[in-house]
């Protein structure tokens, strides 16, 4: 009987010991907006755009000023997007890479033709013509 005096409250506190809750580590992660020279498709995982895809709207003296999580544009900010550049409507053509330098073709955006308007956010609406 006197091992069950010793063995008895030792299970107890084993027991509560296995039922606390683990500690848990928070994961932190900074994200850090594509550098892609012709802007960022606005949804995961972010990858570059290639020329076409974004509207001159989207740009201040050759650089993207934004688009995902990033952006921080003014409220009712809707760009034109040409839907044909994108990957989830069958384009299947190159992908500038993250870093590549922004080159800007003679045409100077005259063969834009915009599909769509977007947020930024991933909203999405009708061209406006």
């Amino acid at each position: 009987m006197r091992i069950f005096r010793y063995l008895l409250p030792a299970a107890v506190v084993v027991c509560l010991l296995a039922a606390a809750p683990a500690k848990s580590h928070a994961q932190v992660t900074v994200a850090v907006a594509p550098v892609c020279p012709y802007g960022y498709y606005d949804y995961e995982p972010y990858n570059c755009a290639p020329y076409g895809y974004y509207g001159p709207e989207w740009f201040s003296d050759g650089i993207f000023i934004g688009a995902g999580p990033w952006f921080h544009g003014h409220e009712g900010f809707y760009g034109s997007v040409n839907h044909d550049f994108d990957p989830h409507f069958g384009y299947h053509g190159e992908f500038p890479a993250r870093g590549e330098a922004f080159h800007e073709p003679e045409d100077h955006w005259q063969s834009f033709h915009a599909t769509h308007m977007r947020d930024g956010h991933g909203h999405e609406r009708p061209h406006e013509q």
